[in-house]
């Protein structure tokens, strides 16, 4: 990281993409009045080799905050810091203290700083290249298909899966004669996304010890999927493994249909905790009722999605 080089680098893609001569990050607020990319040497790192201003000339376009960044590597993580007012009431709770995940993360990692037992919210750099071995969607019809919906911890961790893998998605490819056998040509997967492990007001009654999140009905990164879903530890593992299952069963010729929540994040209400949309553009990000300090609740988990999304203005106009 000595050798750490930074340029301007384009608003698209949002994310980071794999440049050849560098990183690009890009990233979307309107609202923000400075934004920092972070980096670390991985996701339990305490502190960042490098911090990038994406308020410098250059790096913001429209509504995209965007760097180039040179000898970067696979598994190194990075978060942002978005800086701006505190105003409730205009829809606006950013706190440059708290580090977020990138909204567009392929994997992310969540740890409880020791001294301040505050979460470090981290997304990771991975590999996007992937064997698929000469796998295609199977193209089923709608009169051939026979849907077999489940869970992927819940459909192998008992030992009586047999499986090597419990709980796992290479645990799902493992079931592939079983699901044969029954005539399923389509697997449903309740939600895969990265979700909050433990619900922020979940408590056990007779403990008070914190509830373990089951169902992951509560994204904090829809386009990561869930590293306790994974065999391995080893970082960003899980979107191979993710993508080794999907490519086991098309091979098979079962298609993959997921269950994706669009209606509400861990987010939660305006009490709850702050890791990605909420800290980077409150009132864009999320739908508000009449009184702007709250949000509107269709879904009944404390916030709604504004799920026509931000709409980044062109150009350098800035708003």
């Amino acid at each position: 990281m000595s050798a750490l080089r930074v340029s301007a680098g384009s608003p698209f893609p949002l994310g980071f993409q794999d440049c050849h001569n560098g990183v690009n990050f890009a990233v979307f607020s309107r609202h923000a009045e400075r934004i920092e990319l972070v980096l670390f040497d991985d996701a339990s790192s305490e502190s960042p080799v490098a911090i990038v201003d994406l308020g410098a000339p250059g790096h913001r376009t429209g509504d995209i905050w965007h760097a180039l960044v040179d000898c970067m590597r696979w598994g190194q993580a990075y978060a942002y810091r978005a800086y701006g007012p505190w105003a409730p009431e205009k829809g606006q709770r950013f706190d440059g203290a708290i580090e977020l995940f990138d909204p567009r993360a392929l994997a992310v990692r969540t740890h409880a700083d020791a001294t301040t037992g505050k979460y470090r919210h981290r997304s990771l750099l991975v590999d996007r290249s992937f064997d698929w071995q000469g796998t295609t969607l199977p193209g089923r019809t709608w009169s051939e298909t026979l849907i077999y919906e489940t869970h992927v911890r819940g459909f192998t961790i008992d030992p009586s899966s047999g499986v090597e893998h419990r709980g796992t998605f290479l645990g799902v490819a493992e079931q592939l004669s079983y699901l044969q056998a029954l005539g399923v040509t389509a697997v449903e997967l309740m939600p895969v996304q990265a979700f909050d492990d433990f619900l922020a007001t979940g408590r056990n009654p007779s403990s008070g010890q914190p509830l373990y999140n089951y169902w992951g009905y509560n994204p904090i990164a829809l386009f990561a999927p869930h590293p306790a879903y994974a065999a391995s530890r080893e970082a960003g593992d899980e979107v191979r493994e993710f993508k080794t299952m999907v490519r086991e069963l098309h091979g098979h010729g079962i298609e993959v249909i997921l269950d994706i929540v669009f209606t509400n994040t861990a987010e939660g209400a305006e009490v709850g905790p702050t890791c990605s949309l909420r800290g980077f553009d409150d009132s864009i990000y999320y739908l508000h009722g009449e009184d702007t300090t709250q949000y509107s609740d269709y879904s009944g988990c404390g916030n709604s999605l504004n799920v026509s999304g931000p709409s980044p203005t062109s150009g350098s106009e800035r708003q």
